[in-house]
Parts: C-alpha cells; structure tokens; sequence
C-alpha cells in the first residue's frame, strides 16, 4: 500500500508542475511564435504547428532531466 501513495504524491507534484509550466509559458513572449512555427489558414479553419517551439522545449527540458538524473545520482 505504501507504493500506492508514493505513486499518487508523485502524480500530484507532476500535475502541479505541468500546470504551474503552462501558467508560466502562457506569459513568456515569443514562445509560440518562434521560427519554424507553422500557421496555415484556409476559410474558418486554421492549422497551427508549432515545430521552432517544440523544438525549444524538448532541448530545455532533457537538458533538466540531465541535471536532475545526474544529481539524484
């Protein structure tokens, strides 16, 4: 039972993360609109890839589980 609750105080603390990230991103200028970010608009239907900023972030973000990796070590 003991693993149970290290799993669900896991899931909690990584929620929270994710939504205190997308707080943060949501006011980061730039981030979205990035090189590489494509916006196709045809009519009412707009299509929007974001490939610049996912780039960005899945660098930013191994670089972090690099460290933490490393210093949970």
């Amino acid at each position: 039972m003991p693993e149970v609750g290290r799993l669900l105080m896991f899931a909690g603390i990584a929620l929270f993360v994710a939504g205190l990230a997308l707080t943060v991103a949501a006011r980061m200028p730039g981030l979205g609109r990035l090189p590489g970010d494509l916006q196709f608009q045809v009519g009412n239907t707009t299509i929007y890839a974001p490939f610049g900023t996912m780039i960005v972030l899945s660098i930013l973000l191994t670089v972090i589980a690099n460290l933490l990796l490393r210093w949970l070590r």
